[in-house]
């Protein structure tokens, strides 16, 4: 199954407007942002678990990344409140659930070989730095290698015009983000790839 999957075309759309999807284990469903591949895939998506759902043991053989949008995340390992970032690398195994429910952001096969360490971090409490304009902050998601950056636009922010050779994903997590291309989002958790 193929979804969004042109990378060359720019894509806005807002992930309370796409269906929700069953996966393989009852009471997790997602909504695809994107997705080359069937059930083993190149996926962003956003996943719901209802209380007390969960998948059995399972082995990524790439990385995945995940950020807690809403509720408890749970691992074998712990809990992982809204806010929390994780990045499994290749190879990694777990068995995830949700006690309580919980809404996540996440990006299956992604990222390059040289993320081989776990990473979690809880971008609540994380330090911001400061942006390339006023108004702008940064929190790179990664110590290894490239890979996600939760980024804060002050009101009335404004960036300098600019081109993404390799492209750009943006999710809005909260607020309004507008684009010079004539796209406005004030979509609360919107995916936009440009």
């Amino acid at each position: 199954m193929n979804s969004n999957s042109e990378y060359s075309q720019r894509i806005v759309l807002n992930h309370h407007d796409l269906d929700r999807v069953e996966s393989p284990q009852a009471g997790v469903v997602r909504r695809m942002l994107d997705r080359v591949g069937d059930e083993v895939a190149k996926a962003t998506s956003v996943v719901r678990y209802q209380p007390g759902s969960k998948f059995e043991l399972h082995t990524h053989e790439f990385s995945e990344e995940i950020l807690v949008l809403q509720g408890v995340f749970n691992y074998e390992n712990g809990e992982y409140p809204a806010g929390t970032f994780m990045m499994n690398p290749p190879g990694s195994s777990h068995a995830p659930r949700s006690n309580s429910g919980c809404v996540l952001f996440v990006k299956l096969r992604h990222l390059g070989a040289d993320q081989q360490q776990r990473e979690v971090i809880d971008t609540r409490t994380a330090q911001w730095l400061k942006g390339m304009v006023p108004g702008l902050a940064v929190m790179p998601l990664m110590r290894q290698g490239l890979g996600s950056t939760l980024v804060r636009w002050a009101p009335q922010t404004y960036f300098n015009s600019h081109r993404h050779f390799g492209g750009e994903e943006i999710f809005v997590v909260d607020g309004v983000l507008k684009m010079s291309l004539g796209a406005t989002r004030s979509a609360h958790r919107s995916g936009v790839r440009t």
